[in-house]
């Protein structure tokens, strides 16, 4: 089974860059202490290292 992510935002997206706030959305995040369930894949990762000092990333066992 594959690792799932919970990803929360711990900070807020004003006076971030654009593309930050692009990717915080694209992640589903649109609040601070919002939470997503994300799958663990390439993809997930790269967009959460863009915005690793908005977010919080725990990894879940299926």
């Amino acid at each position: 089974m594959a690792k799932k992510l919970l990803i929360t935002q711990v900070r807020s997206s004003i006076g971030k860059l654009p593309k930050q706030r692009a990717t915080l959305r694209a992640l589903g995040l649109r609040r601070i202490s919002a939470e997503r369930v994300h799958d663990d894949t390439a993809v997930i990762r790269g967009m959460i290292d863009k915005v690793k000092h908005l977010v919080s990333v725990k990894e879940m066992d299926q």
